[in-house]
């Protein structure tokens, strides 16, 4: 059942990711996504069969009690920002601001709902599962903001570290990310474990946010 649960959240939060990227690359000057129709909700434009499905789904049966998962990446031109460097900076953030916003909205949800467990009848299934999702809101918004902040191409992060670098060096970095997903896939697998404890500021985080929200 938590499988069933964590799946339709995890698909919405990479697709806000992804339309929040599109958004603000049109904010940008750049029509590509737009014209591609990524500026959407609808979860089928977005949806990578490794990223959305065969990862997950892995990650699942593998120990490690840990999920994760992507969607398609948006296409955009960064040649068409009015600004190429703060333009291409603010876009590859945005899909983190946004899952960082997600995080807020569920934790809310979570206060409302404990607001309103003794006035509705929240009580049994209904309301566990309610509290279910909103949880996993909460703490798969976290991982997939920290996690998109490491600067592995093409992770968002990287973006960042790319014009922090010399000049020299830049294409070289960028080259990286035709192997990046590869990189990502394999280290998911082959170290569940280890993977989870590097993102141990997640766990933390998500413990604090249970602790305020539900007092």
């Amino acid at each position: 059942m938590d499988f069933l649960l964590i799946i339709p959240v995890l698909i919405f939060s990479v697709v806000v990711h992804e339309v929040a990227h599109a958004w603000q690359a049109l904010r940008e000057g750049d029509t590509t996504a737009r014209d591609l129709g990524r500026i959407t909700l609808n979860p089928i434009p977005h949806l990578d069969p490794v990223g959305s499905i065969l990862v997950p789904v892995v990650l699942h049966l593998l120990p490690g009690n840990f999920l994760f998962g992507w969607a398609r990446p948006v296409p955009v031109n960064p040649r068409n920002y009015r600004a190429y460097r703060a333009g291409d900076i603010r876009v590859s953030l945005a899909g983190i601001v946004a899952n960082l916003g997600l995080v807020v909205l569920c934790a809310l949800g979570l206060v409302l709902l404990t607001a309103l467990a003794g006035v509705l009848p929240l009580g049994g299934p209904l309301g566990g599962n309610i509290f279910s999702i909103l949880s996993y809101g909460v703490f798969i918004n976290l991982i997939l903001a920290y996690f998109n902040l490491i600067p592995l191409p093409p992770l968002d992060g990287s973006h960042v570290l790319y014009h922090l670098l010399p000049s020299a060096l830049r294409e070289s970095y960028r080259a990286i990310g035709r192997y990046g997903i590869g990189i990502l896939f394999l280290t998911l697998v082959l170290f569940p474990g280890g993977f989870a404890t590097v993102l141990s500021p997640v766990f933390i985080a998500y413990d604090w946010v249970l602790r305020v929200t539900l007092g």
